[in-house]
C-alpha cells in the first residue's frame, strides 16, 4: 500500500526508528519528512489517537526521539528536529483519515493521470474498500489509495469551527472563547 506518512526511502527508515517510540508514548505518527534546503529539517507530525496534541507533549516526544535518533544516527548531515501537530489543514496520510474527515473539503493529488488530471479538489465522501471517495464537480469518484501522492484538508471556516468545537467539547477552550472566535469567523464570511 502507498505510504503517504513517509514517502522517500530515508523517511521510511526514520519511520522504522521513531514510530515504536511515538506509539509507546500513546501517540500516532501522521507524517515524516526530511527536508533539505538552507537548513535540513526532520519534520515529524504526531497526534493522540483522538487527533489532539499539546505543545508540551510535542516537547516530550522531541526529547525522546532526539535520544533514539542520536543512537541510530540515520541522517548523515546536521539537521534540526521539528515535532509538531498536523495542524488544522492537516495532511491526510492514512486511509482512516479520509473517513474521519468525511464531509470536509480536501485537495488530492495522484501519481499518474486519472482521466487526464492529477489534482482533485472537493468534499471527502469517506472510503470504500481501498478507495478514497471525493465529490468533485462531475460527481463522486473513487481514487485508489495507492494512486495518491499527496492529500490535505483545505482550510475553511467550517473546518475551523469543527476543530474549535472539538477543543471546546474537550474542555481545552471555554464557551466564551468559542463564541468570540465564531463571531470573528462569521464577521469574515459577511465581508
Amino acid at each position: 500500500m502507498n505510504d503517504l506518512i513517509a514517502k522517500a526511502a530515508i523517511d521510511r527508515r526514520i519511520a522504522e526508528i521513531v514510530t515504536p517510540v511515538v506509539e509507546d508514548m500513546g501517540f500516532e505518527v501522521v507524517r515524516i519528512r526530511l527536508m533539505s534546503g538552507k537548513d535540513t529539517i526532520l519534520q515529524i507530525m504526531v497526534q493522540r489517537p483522538d487527533g489532539q496534541i499539546e505543545v508540551d507533549e510535542c516537547g516530550q516526544i522531541s526529547t525522546a526521539l532526539s535520544a533514539v535518533l542520536d543512537v541510530e544516527d540515520p541522517i548523515l548531515d546536521e539537521y534540526n528536529l521539528e515535532v509538531s501537530s498536523p495542524g488544522i489543514d492537516r495532511p491526510l496520510t492514512r486511509l482512516k483519515d479520509f473517513d474521519q474527515w468525511e464531509g470536509f473539503e480536501a485537495k488530492i493529488e495522484t501519481e499518474e493521470l486519472i482521466d487526464g488530471r492529477r489534482r482533485f479538489k472537493g468534499q471527502l465522501a469517506g472510503t470504500e474498500g481501498d478507495e478514497v471517495l471525493i465529490t468533485i464537480q462531475e460527481g463522486t469518484i473513487g481514487l485508489k489509495f495507492d494512486w495518491l501522492s499527496d492529500a490535505k484538508l483545505v482550510l475553511t471556516d467550517e473546518l475551523i469551527r469543527d476543530v474549535l468545537r472539538g477543543r471546546k467539547d474537550a474542555g481545552q477552550i471555554d464557551e466564551t472563547q468559542f463564541d468570540q472566535i465564531e463571531t470573528i469567523i462569521d464577521g469574515e464570511e459577511n465581508t
